[in-house]
Order: C-alpha cells, then structure tokens, then sequence
C-alpha cells in the first residue's frame, strides 16, 4: 500500500500555491454559450469529420500560456476544493509530448513542472522537494486519493483533438445542446453531434462524441469513453479566436468525472506549431529530491542523488 505522504498527483503542488475554497460534493461547472440568434448552419457529416481533421492535420505543436483553474472533490467528506488563478505554461508536441509548469502567485517560483511522452510522466514539485514518477495508462484509481489520479495525458487528449481516422467509423447525430438564452433561462438549441467509433479488445465500441455548435460549426465538447463505456474524460471548447490563421478555443476545459476533478486553461498567448526541441520535454531529477514511484505496489521512495547512483 502507499504510504499516505506518498499519495501524489500531478496538482498536488496546487495545495501550496493557493488558499481553498470549500463547498458541497461535486459541482460540475459547464462553460455556457449563448443562443444564436442568427440563424443556425447546416452540415454534412463528411463536412463535419473534415472540420476534425483539418484541425488535427493543421497543428502539430502549441506553445501556450495559460491561467489554470481546478476543483478537485472528496468523496470521503462530500465537500470539493478549488484553486483560482495559477499562470502555467504549455509545451505539446504531436504525436504525444506534453509539458505544464504552473508558478506560485506573487512569487512567481516553480509550484511544479510535469512531462509526459505519452507513455510515462515526470512530475517535479520543489514546495515539496519531491519528484513523482509515473505511468499514464496505469489504472491505479484510488477513490479516496483524489489527486494521484491527475495523468498529464489527459490534458494532452483534450487539448489537441485527434484526427478520425478510416480504421474509425463516425455517426451523424442530429442533437441538442443546452445554452442561455438573452433572460438567462437555459434552453435547447439543435447542434451535430459525431459519434466515433472504433475496435477494440473486446471489439467495436464508443471512443468519443464530438459535439458541434450550428452557429459556427467549430467543435465545442468531445466526450472521451472508455472500453466498458464510461466518459473518462469531457473536455469543453469556448472562445475560439484566429491564432495565426487557425481558429482554436481560448478557454478549455477538463472534466475527469471518475476522478471528480476539473481543470480550466484560459490561454494567454498561444503560437502554434512553433518548432519544440526534445530537450524542451527533458525533466531531470534534482539532486537531493525524494523520488516517488507511483505505479508501484509498494512504492519506493530514495533520494535522486541516491538512485543514479545505482
């Protein structure tokens, strides 16, 4: 079993970057569009997966700053924790490198820095003196550790939308989705909704649905399944805008529903497909940190300066 100081996440860090503000168990907080009143596009579903992949084809590596939000709940106490305004910084690079970095406000030191080639992720959290080794695919969910579930991975898949490719088959499906309208009720307005598909293990399931706005025909949620057909991850898109001739979503945001966590990027400044060198997802392991792995099921923890050595 892990020991309980050992039970880390990727935001841990966020602990000592901000003060908490508390509620109830678990508030899901939508980003909210506004009812068109112009009147709404149409599509074909061909036009639809070609607005997916043009994007996917078109980006091939982002650099962003962003403001980061998150709310992590506890199952244990029924209460949820939130964290305001943390500047970070976003490395990503296709066809799976990713790296964050958040500072601590006001002084602006490292909170953490996180890496991850798709596979395997580094998390270095200085507050702590701590270095965090891990395993994206790992499915080692612990429902009353909340905060070692975080996988950089999952900000990667939501960030950059992945092309649908022909071994995947995608449905049309005309839906709707919940908006405000001018007096702030919520109501319902028609959108396109693409449901892929694709094989697995256990063969054909739901890998995701991807939900389009008719008064831009832009993506602006992508449901993301897992094999029993579960959604592991939701991710929404507001506030695109035209970054260099390439229209991408300022505001994103995270949902990990399993988890009951939540994160929110605001971008700052974006440049896409600026050339990133692969010494820009190197993270070495400081001297003297206390090394936490993880995926073990007995954890091991050593000095950095002590496993060179080995």
């Amino acid at each position: 079993m892990y020991r309980s100081e050992s039970r880390l996440g990727i935001l841990l860090c966020v602990f000592l970057a901000t003060f908490p503000l508390s509620g109830c168990l678990f508030r899901t907080r939508s980003l909210d569009r506004q009812y068109s009143s112009q009147p709404l596009q149409t599509a074909t579903q061909q036009a639809l997966i070609q607005c997916v992949n043009d994007q996917a084809t078109k980006i091939h590596s982002m650099q962003a700053t962003v403001d980061i939000d998150a709310s992590t709940g506890d199952i244990k106490n029924g209460r949820i924790t939130d964290y305001k305004e943390i500047r970070g910084y976003v490395l990503a690079r296709k066809p799976s490198m990713l790296r964050m970095r958040g500072l601590l406000p006001v002084v602006r030191n490292t909170a953490f820095d996180m890496v991850s080639d798709g596979r395997d992720f580094k998390v270095w959290i200085p507050p702590r003196n701590k270095f965090v080794l891990g395993s994206n695919t790992a499915d080692s969910y612990r429902p009353d550790k909340r905060l070692e579930n975080m996988r950089p991975q999952y900000i990667y898949d939501a960030l950059l939308l992945p092309e649908i490719s022909e071994d995947e088959i995608a449905v049309l499906e005309n839906g709707y989705e919940s908006v405000l309208d001018k007096n702030k009720h919520r109501v319902d307005q028609p959108d396109y909704e693409l449901a892929v598909i694709r094989k697995g293990p256990q063969g054909w399931y739901l890998s995701r649905r991807i939900q389009f706005s008719r008064s831009d025909l832009l993506p602006h949620q992508q449901r993301i399944y897992d094999l029993e057909g579960n959604v592991a991850t939701e991710a929404q898109y507001q506030n695109y805008k035209d970054y260099s001739g390439t229209m991408f979503p300022s505001t994103i945001k995270i949902d990990r529903p399993k988890e009951n966590y939540d994160i929110t990027l605001s971008i700052v400044k974006l440049e896409i497909n600026r050339t990133l060198t692969d010494d820009q997802f190197q993270l070495e392991q400081p001297f003297g940190a206390e090394v936490v792995r993880l995926d073990q099921s007995i954890p091991r923890t050593a000095k950095a300066s002590d496993s060179k050595q080995k």
